[in-house]
């Protein structure tokens, strides 16, 4: 799996655990709702600036998005 991937994978997680829908995240990070879209289907690489907006609304480090499944489990 490429970064790209576990980034999109990851995100849908995040965002999933937090109740919020794509719509919702987007305006609370200043971001579209199809480019959040095509992050989660993994269609864009994210810029680093959208990787923070989007981790702060989901209050996580920007790293936990872009971690591995071992790496994000050793960590609890």
């Amino acid at each position: 799996m490429d970064i790209r991937q576990r980034f999109a994978r990851n995100l849908r997680a995040a965002r999933e655990a937090k109740a919020l829908s794509q719509e919702a995240l987007a305006y609370e990070a200043g971001l579209d709702r199809t480019y959040i879209s095509s992050l989660e289907r993994g269609r864009y690489y994210a810029s680093l600036k959208a990787i923070e907006k989007i981790a702060k609304v989901l209050e996580l480090d920007p790293a936990d998005l872009l971690r591995k499944d071992d790496e994000g489990s050793r960590k609890q």
